[in-house]
């Protein structure tokens, strides 16, 4: 909804247009995304591919008095801005259960089961394929989906709302999943003093909460501190922005009827003030007024939801891209190419384009037939299948196990090629799934 008032746009504002525009398309972190990757993987086999792979080493080091990391780029992103965007993704995850749809137990039964399937399933494909051989660990990898990509395909087709809310509910319940994952299953030797130093910090922060700390600059300092402590106990650091994601309030600090009663109360008195014509400075008593406005909205916004929305651009916009640019620069020569019908490989491509739309429409089947869950009057199964096909775009979180999973460098290489493979072929199983179900959806109208 548009508002009934305008501000006059200076140049800045105006040459600011096209950009603002294309970040208010529900495609462009999609977009923006997949232009990363194709740079990254036209980068990784140009002439200049040596020079893609030595920035990406570059050593870059932080210290302060005694205390200091030193970390390659790619590392520094992979552990520390991803660790950022774990923490958007926490904070998604726990307004969901507060106040979106995994807060209702019978709304959010579908596509919990439908998670689960959807993580399970392609599992167990991969260690068909690999068993307990060298490459077993990796069994991880086909398990995640890429919201981003998935939701960003999703609204190119004229689907349901409620489709697109199951999507998302999935994507996020899959996302809990691959944290547990990361967690559990892709940690080395743990340092039980450096984890009792993020535990005992993590309490710290979530006694700010407790007491009415509402500032983000006190929660930031405590969240830097808990980051180094995990990541110096051997627990993979994005683990520490989830964590630190569920201490920040979530409540806003007056209710909707003082929100209604003191804005009334404060144009009135801004009426009687007065304003100047034109956009000359306020007076005292204006500005004390305007500012009083300012606090007011603070006060009935949640700093769990101040926090999303001014993060959610700088990870879409920077972080993801910047994720895909160091991460998706394989090699495609002819060895990287013939490594795609090895045992990991299949298990990974197949594990996307098989086991996810497969488990995901399985475990919502049952789910519905055993009266545990409840399909949406509007969506059909064919609908979810076109989901679980989406959902087989693995990419960012996909890539980001790939480089857990494995130590070895031709490996690595290997596994995010099938990923890319595999997440080519889930974009194109889900296009048509989509086309096929909107045009049956038109037919029966």
């Amino acid at each position: 909804m548009k508002p009934s008032w305008s501000i006059e746009e200076s140049l800045a504002d105006r040459l600011a247009r096209p950009f603002q525009i294309f970040a208010a398309h529900k495609l462009s972190g999609a977009i923006l995304l997949l232009a990363a990757t194709v740079v990254a993987v036209a980068w990784a086999n140009s002439p200049w591919a040596e020079f893609y792979h030595h920035w990406l080493q570059t050593e870059l080091a932080l210290s302060i008095g005694p205390f200091g990391l030193n970390k390659s780029i790619s590392h520094w992103i992979n552990d520390s801005l991803m660790g950022l965007f774990f923490f958007v993704v926490g904070l998604e995850i726990k307004r969901e259960l507060l106040a979106g749809e995994l807060a209702n137990p019978r709304k959010a039964a579908l596509p919990v089961l439908a998670a689960i399937g959807g993580m399970v399933v392609p599992a167990l494909v991969y260690v068909a394929f690999n068993g307990d051989g060298a490459f077993a660990r990796g069994w991880g990898i086909p398990m995640a989906t890429d919201i981003a990509f998935a939701l960003g395909l999703l609204a190119v087709f004229p689907v349901p709302v409620s489709l697109k809310i199951f999507l998302t509910a999935l994507a996020i319940v899959d996302d809990i999943g691959a944290i547990v994952v990361v967690a559990v299953f892709y940690t080395d030797a743990i340092a039980p003093w450096s984890l009792l130093i993020g535990g005992l910090l993590l309490s710290v922060s979530i006694g700010a909460n407790v007491i009415g700390v509402r500032n983000p600059i006190i929660y930031f300092l405590i969240g830097c501190a808990i980051w180094i402590a995990f990541y110096k106990s051997g627990v993979h650091a994005t683990l520490a922005g989830v964590l630190m994601a569920f201490t920040i309030p979530a409540r806003t600090v007056i209710n909707a009827r003082q929100l209604h009663d003191w804005t009334r109360d404060l144009l009135e008195r801004l009426r009687h003030t007065g304003l100047p014509a034109d956009r000359r400075m306020l007076t005292n008593q204006q500005h004390h007024i305007v500012h009083s406005m300012e606090q007011l909205t603070e006060h009935a916004t949640a700093p769990l939801q101040e926090l999303e929305h001014a993060l959610m651009p700088f990870v879409t916009f920077a972080i993801l891209p910047l994720f895909a640019l160091t991460n998706a620069g394989v090699s495609l020569e002819s060895e990287s190419l013939h490594l795609l019908a090895e045992p990991m490989s299949m298990g990974i491509i197949l594990g996307l384009i098989v086991g996810k739309p497969l488990g995901i429409w399985l475990f919502a089947w049952v789910g519905v037939r055993l009266r545990i869950a409840e399909l949406p009057k509007d969506i059909s199964f064919l609908h979810v299948a076109s989901v679980g096909c989406l959902a087989g775009i693995g990419f960012t979180m996909s890539l980001f196990i790939a480089t857990l999973a494995f130590d070895d460098v031709a490996i690595v290489e290997a596994a995010k090629t099938a990923v890319l493979a595999g997440s080519l072929l889930a974009t194109l199983a889900g296009s048509f799934t989509l086309l096929l179900a909107t045009s049956r959806r038109t037919e029966e109208a």
